[in-house]
């Protein structure tokens, strides 16, 4: 009788550890999953902003060069392109609070809330 309470405790413990090693070893991949994700998401953000800055510069410089052929002046044309941006520079710095700030958190939580539940889709999955 002792013997078989042995036993049981035996493979009660063999069964404790060996699940204490899969959630261990469950745990080391959910973490790495979660981080290979970021990295990923990171690196993709990275190159869409370099891409869209850019973008952004080039197109600058082409609408300076289009305004410089326009007023017959580079430096009308240069000069025009910078109060742009001032104007632009001035409505964001006013309307930042009321709508810009909002608009970026908003996006922010629905970009974090999609991809938590594209993770509870993947362990459901497995």
């Amino acid at each position: 009788m002792e013997e078989k309470k042995e036993k049981d405790f035996q493979d009660i413990l063999s069964e404790a550890k060996a699940y204490l090693d899969t959630r261990v070893e469950y745990t080391r991949l959910f973490l790495v999953k979660r981080a290979s994700k970021l990295f990923a998401d990171l690196i993709t953000t990275a190159i869409v902003a370099v891409c869209f800055t850019l973008a952004f510069i080039l197109g600058s410089i082409t609408l300076a060069l289009f305004l410089s052929t326009v007023f017959g002046s580079y430096t009308a044309g240069f000069g025009s392109v910078a109060l742009i941006y001032l104007i632009v520079a001035i409505i964001v710095y006013f309307t930042k609070d009321n709508f810009i700030e909002k608009a970026i958190v908003n996006f922010t939580i629905r970009k974090y809330f999609k991809k938590l539940e594209e993770d509870e889709d993947d362990e459901q999955k497995v």
